[in-house]
């Protein structure tokens, strides 16, 4: 808080190294991944708010959707991981359409559309529903395989992100 000359240190005691880290849409929440989970911070009271469990060897990308209620993580493991933050700290469904390190994975702003990129040469494009009903899940699809890019020195697409 900058009128009272408060502030948080969300890194003192993190068990591994910090891999990324965001800012959720709507509330005043700050992601951080370590290798193996995500801690969620909430920014206006400064304290910690829950812990999610990582499901991956390695964590490399995180993004939060757009309604702040899901969130991607990406893992050098080749794993997608989605997680329904109000549903459990364990994700919700592991995606395992890689055949090499996802290195990013982004949501798209306004269509339910997310992606994933990888150091197979591929980016996975997928439908990825969100319902307002909470008692129906989300709904994942793969739409499209995109192909085409040069692996060079073992390193694939690096980055993904929809305009």
């Amino acid at each position: 808080r900058i009128s009272q000359k408060q502030s948080q240190n969300p890194f003192k005691k993190m068990k591994g190294k910090v891999q990324c880290v965001t800012f959720h849409p709507n509330k005043p929440f700050f992601f951080v991944a370590t290798q193996r989970n995500i801690r969620v911070y909430n920014l206006t009271t400064q304290s910690f708010v829950k812990k999610l469990l990582g499901g991956a060897q390695w964590i490399s990308s995180i993004s939060v959707h757009p309604g702040g209620d899901n969130l991607i993580i990406g893992s050098y493991d080749k794993k997608v991981l989605w997680f329904d933050m109000d549903y459990s700290a364990k994700p919700y469904r592991t995606l395992r359409y890689h055949k090499r390190a996802v290195r990013s994975v982004a949501y798209h702003k306004r269509y339910p559309l997310f992606a994933s990129c990888s150091d197979d040469g591929t980016v996975h494009v997928f439908h990825g529903m969100v319902y307002d009903d909470l008692l129906q899940n989300p709904l994942l699809v793969p739409v499209k395989i995109l192909r085409g890019h040069d692996i060079v020195d073992d390193l694939g697409i690096l980055d993904c992100v929809f305009h």
